[in-house]
């Protein structure tokens, strides 16, 4: 299996990004990082997008979810019909937010370790290691053999290094925008189940600033291609997740035309 994973997944991209260092103007390993990255995730675009729409749609009627489960929390059996009910009746599939997710998520493992693994030189002669040479294809390998590696992004950033604060910091700044859009307004709700609605909001909250933290302090540890991966994929997301949005909005807006034309014409 892990030979399988290697051959299909691991090795197609490392060799992607290597050619895309080959053929880059200046060899800049940042700028093919960069690029490999945008190219899997418009690959994986619809699938995500998918996924991100069941996400949406899932956090939008949660209130009521919880109120079903409230309601019928002592007959599991009525519980479990009214709930099938609810997602027919709202379009609403639980699992459709996990299936494009795991879809991708050999994709993505594959990468990170790419940008993880891909990226360890010699550091008297910058060559790659002979365990990464291995995976590179017959006409990039007769290159790299001999050829050494900048892993100078941008004339200053060493990819290969750990301890990139200003790489870390953005990459945790993305990941608090991306949770932020996303993040539902809700008024209070005085209801027999405010209470447990209330604790469930305040997690979310409690996420929303943690996970930045916590992207800040692994992308700080990491090697900075490794945080460089991170930043572009969490940008990527925000703008995807920009788009979801706009679409969305329109959405609604031209169903509320259509509903109000509808009443105009009964009227």
């Amino acid at each position: 299996m892990s030979q399988l994973f290697t051959t299909v997944l691991y090795d197609p991209i490392f060799n992607a990004l290597f050619y895309l260092y080959h053929v880059i103007p200046g060899h800049d390993l940042g700028i093919a990082i960069i690029l490999i990255t945008i190219a899997i995730k418009l690959i994986l675009f619809w699938p995500s997008l998918s996924s991100l729409k069941a996400q949406k749609s899932l956090q939008d009627t949660q209130p009521k979810i919880e109120e079903i489960k409230k309601k019928y929390k002592d007959n599991k059996e009525e519980l479990g019909r009214q709930l099938m009910k609810f997602y027919k009746e709202n379009k609403v599939n639980p699992l459709s937010s996990c299936l494009p997710l795991l879809i991708q998520l050999p994709i993505l493992i594959a990468l990170y370790q790419v940008f993880f693994r891909g990226l360890q030189v010699d550091a008297a002669t910058h060559i790659l290691n002979a365990d990464q040479l291995s995976h590179l294809y017959g006409y990039l390998r007769a290159i790299y053999e001999t050829t050494p590696i900048s892993t100078i992004f941008l004339g200053f950033v060493d990819l290969a290094k750990t301890h990139n604060i200003y790489l870390a910091v953005l990459a945790g700044l993305a990941q608090f925008f991306s949770g932020k859009m996303l993040a539902t307004k809700k008024a209070p709700i005085k209801t027999a189940g405010a209470k447990d609605e209330n604790i469930t909001a305040t997690m979310n909250k409690q996420m929303l600033y943690l996970m930045p933290i916590f992207t800040v302090v692994l992308g700080y540890q990491f090697p900075a291609g490794v945080t460089l991966y991170w930043l572009v994929t969490t940008a990527f997301t925000l703008l995807q997740q920009l788009y979801f949005l706009k679409v969305k909005k329109e959405q609604v807006t031209a169903s509320n035309i259509i509903d109000v034309k509808g009443n105009a014409l009964k009227s």
